[in-house]
């Protein structure tokens, strides 16, 4: 049905930020967006849904492994080599495709509930993780993790993407939920004749490409005493070219800069993970500044250990303002923007990630009932964006659409129980704690 909605505050997330005040959004039969504008200019005489709060398109997150809900906790208190080693790659060894279906499903959520739209995720049995957000409502780019590890056939991880793709096309879904990709871990757990084949793979299909870069100082000593750098290597394969984005970027020269810039490489910035495991900073204000598109990431829930994008976008500001000791080299809007429209460009799409006319009618209403907007909306504009940014966060979100749909609906999803969900993802870890 044609919808209407109605806002005090609507933050289109155009390349300026704008604040529209007293605007409407009209969305399509199609659950695409018609009009957003002034209510005074906007079309015909649609029935019209008031809203309270702020509008503001759904959150992108650039990086996830989201079915890890099922393992948060484990071996929190780890670097990030001791952490896969030790402790998750044997625990990920032991789930079944049902238990991955599980923690996607709690995993989307817990993202739907903190207004994160569409995530761009990095694991096995894709077929499962589809029937999960589907059941949710939710939007994800689903890249399927391909690793040369124990349990794992590398060539028939690869296959079964490129099947995948060739018989249900690269996006499928209501509202084209679900979008497949291609997720080569990294270049220290694969080799490069099979980075090699992942691109030609991935190239023939438009497909994203999604894979961690250069995260921890010690995790590629081979790779750059052979090549220089995971960035060198990968441009020496033919690797860039199509749609890449890649995770992390903590330890990246000012040459791997430029070939990204040069590529059109995006990064997933994941402040938050990169922090817990003591990977380091990355260098945002440099990459943004090269020109390379930078969106935000939560990383894995066990990593981090939620999928709160909002505390990602604080934390970046924070981290990049602490690593440059310069106040202004992230400012709020530059992050709001960094949560949305540039994590929308960084993979590659056009339909997300704004409030925009004919873009997906992606959107999350921001209650104001909150001391985070003790003044109200009537403030400058500066000072309601920084609101948005600094003090309210995800428990504001009050009701989301996706594709037009309504998936949240005061504070909650209308399409999963939550405490089934918990409750599914639960037992699977309770069996894994219990060496089952």
């Amino acid at each position: 049905m044609r919808q209407r909605l109605r806002a005090p505050i609507v933050l289109p997330c155009d390349p300026d930020c704008s604040v529209l005040r007293d605007a409407v959004v009209d969305i399509e039969d199609d659950g695409r967006i018609g009009y957003v504008g002034p209510l005074a200019d906007a079309p015909g005489d649609e029935p019209v849904t008031q809203l309270s709060g702020i509008l503001v398109p759904g959150l992108v997150n650039t990086h996830a492994h989201t079915p890890m809900t099922v393992l948060r906790g484990m071996g929190g208190d780890l670097p990030l080599l001791r952490w896969l080693q030790e402790v998750i790659w044997p625990a990920e060894e032991r789930l079944s495709a049902s238990d991955m279906a599980a923690g996607m499903l709690l995993g989307s959520v817990e993202m739907l509930r903190a207004g994160v739209t569409t995530s761009v995720e990095m694991y096995f049995h894709l077929d499962k993780l589809a029937e999960a957000v589907l059941r949710t409502g939710g939007r994800a780019v689903l890249t399927g993790g391909i690793i040369e590890a124990p349990g794992f056939e590398v060539r028939s991880l690869i296959d079964d993407i490129s099947k995948l793709i060739d018989v249900e096309g690269l996006r499928f879904g209501p509202g084209d939920r679900i979008e497949i990709g291609y997720g080569p871990h990294s270049a220290y757990t694969l080799t490069p004749e099979i980075l090699t084949e992942v691109a030609a793979a991935a190239h023939d299909r438009d497909a994203l490409m999604h894979i961690h870069v250069a995260e921890a100082a010690l995790e590629d000593p081979v790779q750059r005493a052979e090549h220089g750098s995971v960035p060198k290597l990968l441009e020496s394969l033919g690797f860039y070219g199509g749609r890449v984005i890649a995770a992390h970027c903590v330890h990246l020269s000012d040459e791997d800069i430029s070939i990204f810039a040069r590529h059109g490489v995006a990064v997933a910035h994941c402040p938050g993970s990169n922090a817990k495991l003591a990977s380091g900073i990355a260098r945002v204000r440099d990459l943004r500044e090269a020109g390379v598109t930078v969106g935000i990431g939560t990383d894995g829930p066990a990593s981090n250990d939620d999928l709160d994008l909002w505390e990602e976008v604080r934390l970046a500001a924070m981290l990049s303002r602490l690593s440059t000791m310069d106040a202004s080299a992230l400012v709020a809007p530059d992050v709001l923007l960094m949560a949305t429209r540039h994590g929308a460009a960084a993979i590659g799409r056009d339909d997300i990630g704004a409030i925009e006319q004919g873009r997906w009618a992606d959107l999350v209403h921001i209650s104001t009932d909150a001391p985070a907007f003790a003044a109200g909306v009537d403030v400058p504009d500066a000072q309601l964006l920084s609101n948005v940014v600094w003090a309210a966060g995800a428990r504001q979100v009050a009701d989301v659409w996706v594709a037009g749909d309504k998936v949240v609906e005061d504070f909650e999803t209308t399409r999963v129980d939550r405490a089934e969900a918990q409750a599914l993802a639960g037992a699977v870890t309770q069996r894994l704690l219990a060496g089952g």
